[in-house]
């Protein structure tokens, strides 16, 4: 997608010059960073959706103040920055935040950052290899992880077993009617919007609930539709999907401290508040499931050891006992495009077409006036055949 602005060598380019956009947070950047901008962001563990979300945006480079992958776990942000061609500058530390946006900075191949010719930080220029490299160490912490991971989500179970099993909590006061329909449950995770694409036609057949997780909204609103619901602790919405007439839920923390509370209160909007400590995703699932929805269809939700540590998730209780309550009623898309990219093969859809063609060729013929067609056509062959045999002989 972008040129290679640095060769390995730092033999390119001497420099990348351009304006800095920031912001601690990397959802919060893109919505305003444009192609051509420098990002600066302040992101360890870079995630694979904030990853694309720059992509998109196209900047020039990405300037990091932590580490984009601290070994912790593998992350496959830094991965999907540099395959786009996108130069990675690591661990610049806390003084790149303090230069002003719209500051012209320059980028040296060594990882220097210049402000008007002076260097204001040093970091690490992020290769293949070096991506190759970490990726390799936070591997072997896997084990330890998952130990850590497993024990936070018994804790878990502990806590919620009745709201996940027993519906308990679930609030009563929910307008959007979900009895005997499909319930869309669409998250801003891994391949929704070409997830999402590829339901179109269940979703035009099928006019199902659409519940959009906090920017899961705005991805419903960017494929064409209207969220019926917006379920999250509203820190990824625009004010845009929060005033398009869904019914907005706000999750909430078990103690029912609502931090999206406020958001929603000074837009006007009315809302719901459901205290719970599991994902917005799975908040969305159990009223899909308690309210009655015939079946639960979900895009870019995430179910893996990695989906989840990528998130900033330590557990995943909520998913597993979610998911054995709504049980048959959940059909996870993720994936479902790549359904769609498989070419089918050209010879079989010759013969197809050729068994059509004899089909109504025998159906005709098998007419008096299919007869007479046929023999309209063979007379014809025939004088072609005299003509073009004459046209030779001259």
């Amino acid at each position: 997608m972008f040129g290679k602005l640095w060769s390995g060598d730092g033999g390119c380019d001497p420099a990348i010059s351009g304006m800095v956009k920031s912001d601690r947070r990397t959802k919060n950047l893109t919505k305003r960073l444009t192609t051509g901008d420098i990002a600066v962001i302040d992101h360890e563990d870079i995630d694979r959706v904030s990853a694309e979300a720059l992509v998109e945006c196209r900047p020039l480079a990405v300037l990091n103040a932590a580490k984009s992958t601290s070994g912790k776990y593998p992350n496959p942000g830094p991965e999907i920055l540099l395959s786009a061609g996108i130069p990675l500058i690591d661990n610049l530390g806390e003084k790149i935040m303090d230069i002003p946006e719209g500051t012209t900075v320059e980028i040296l191949h060594t990882g220097e950052v210049l402000c008007e010719g002076t260097a204001v930080a040093q970091g690490t220029v992020q290769t293949e290899e070096t991506n190759r490299r970490d990726l390799e160490i936070a591997r072997r912490g896997i084990p330890a992880l998952l130990k850590a991971f497993a024990a936070n989500t018994m804790e878990y179970v502990e806590k919620e077993q009745d709201l996940i099993l027993d519906g308990v909590g679930v609030p009563k006061n929910i307008k959007t009617n979900f009895k005997g329909r499909h319930a869309l449950v669409v998250v801003r995770g891994y391949q929704y919007k070409e997830d999402l694409e590829a339901l179109r036609h269940y979703v035009r057949e099928c006019r199902p609930v659409i519940i959009g997780v906090d920017g899961g909204a705005d991805a419903v609103l960017q494929a064409g539709y209207k969220p019926d619901m917006i379920v999250g602790d509203m820190d990824s919405v625009s004010d845009q999907a929060l005033l398009c007439g869904a019914e907005i839920i706000v999750h909430a923390y078990r103690d029912g401290r609502a931090p999206g509370k406020k958001r929603v209160e000074n837009l006007g909007v009315d809302y719901v508040v459901f205290p719970v400590t599991g994902t917005s995703e799975d908040v969305a699932m159990l009223i899909a499931d308690d309210r009655g929805a015939e079946l639960i269809v979900a895009v870019g939700t995430h179910s893996t050891l990695i989906e989840y540590l990528d998130k900033g998730r330590k557990g995943m209780a909520s998913t597993f006992l979610t998911r054995l309550q709504v049980g048959a009623k959940l059909i996870d898309a993720k994936g479902v495009s790549r359904l769609y990219r498989a070419r089918i093969p050209t010879w079989p859809l010759v013969l197809l077409a050729a068994a059509g063609v004899l089909a109504i060729g025998a159906a005709m013929y098998s007419t008096s006036a299919g007869q007479v067609f046929f023999g309209l056509v063979q007379v014809w062959i025939s004088d072609a055949a005299h003509w073009f045999k004459g046209l030779f002989r001259w």
